[in-house]
């Protein structure tokens, strides 16, 4: 495993995290014990960075992170999101509450889940229409003067919102959705990240498993998979999606590179504080996504791949339908 410092004067992590989301159902049907293994064999591969979010299964998912760290808290650089969170009890993440008071609640419940003192990186989820920026980071600062969160993060935010929440409290690191197939970010998100010195924390590196190859029908995805609200996932647009990834699998026939790694070091190789978190329970996929952190992508090959992935040939939005 390689590490990097994320932003300019943030936590050094490895170059490769740990999405959390998968841990507690996103993806179907969970064992427990099974997700808490899956946590402790990252930490063996050299793993620092997790990332979860208070709206992840009620906080469930909270909860088993922080059992799963027990005794080797120390180890890991522990980020956690807020601001969100669901209309009805076990629905999706739509009501989006930025108020500080409320972040600062939020925060106090958060520490009790994961069992412990401190939190790493405490991002705003979405900043709320109805409070400037300002006053939610300011909230947020305030947590960082009391030695409850260490670094102040955001996610989904406009060029506009960085910087201005930026002046207010330095922004250690941006989550947002960035990879080969979903670039919307290059254009003026992540030139401003940069300039900010902030890091950038690529959510779904992996187009939500599509570009590890392993979806190959519809209905590889079981029931209570979250996938099947995606476009992307549905129909004609997955019959359509998967032709192209078979072509980028194709371009990198015989060099014994996956593409789930292709992708990884891809991202990898955009900028040195850009750190990708895939999320997995497979022991098998933890330690491909490890091995990535050692790849170089010749130029020809990277190149070939943005092609091949270009996201105006992809179908389907890449929100889900919320229903």
């Amino acid at each position: 495993m390689r590490y990097r410092t994320l932003g300019r004067n943030g936590p050094r992590v490895s170059a490769v995290g740990l999405g959390c989301l998968a841990l507690t159902g996103g993806y179907g049907p969970v064992d427990r014990g099974e997700c808490a293994n899956t946590v402790r064999g990252a930490l063996d591969l050299g793993v620092t960075l997790f990332d979860t979010a208070d709206f992840y299964a009620d906080g469930t998912n909270e909860e088993l992170l922080g059992r799963a760290l027990a005794g080797r808290r120390e180890e890991a650089v522990l980020a956690t999101r807020t601001g969100l969170r669901p209309r009805v009890a076990g629905g999706p993440p739509t009501v989006v509450d930025g108020r500080p008071h409320t972040l600062k609640s939020a925060c106090e419940a958060s520490l009790r889940r994961l069992g412990t003192d401190h939190i790493d990186i405490y991002y705003l989820g979405r900043v709320d229409p109805r409070v400037p920026v300002e006053e939610s980071v300011g909230a947020l600062g305030e947590l960082v003067t009391e030695g409850k969160i260490r670094h102040v993060g955001l996610c989904g935010t406009s060029a506009d919102e960085l910087r201005r929440a930026h002046a207010v409290h330095p922004v250690t690191a941006l989550e947002s959705e960035y990879s080969l197939w979903e670039r919307h970010i290059e254009d003026d998100v992540l030139p401003a990240a940069t300039a900010a010195g902030v890091g950038l924390v690529a959510h779904t590196p992996l187009g939500k498993g599509f570009l590890t190859g392993c979806l190959v029908d519809p209905e590889d995805l079981g029931e209570g998979d979250y996938r099947r609200n995606h476009p992307r996932f549905q129909g004609d647009n997955f019959r359509a999606n998967r032709r192209i990834v078979a072509r980028a699998e194709e371009a990198l026939a015989g060099t014994g590179v996956s593409l789930a790694q292709a992708a990884l070091a891809w991202l990898l190789a955009r900028g040195p504080w850009i750190v990708p978190i895939p999320g997995t329970r497979s022991p098998r996929h933890l330690a491909d996504n490890a091995a990535a952190t050692e790849l170089r992508l010749r130029d020809d090959r990277s190149e070939r791949l943005m092609e091949l992935l270009s996201p105006r040939l992809i179908s389907g939005s890449r929100q889900a339908v919320r229903r």
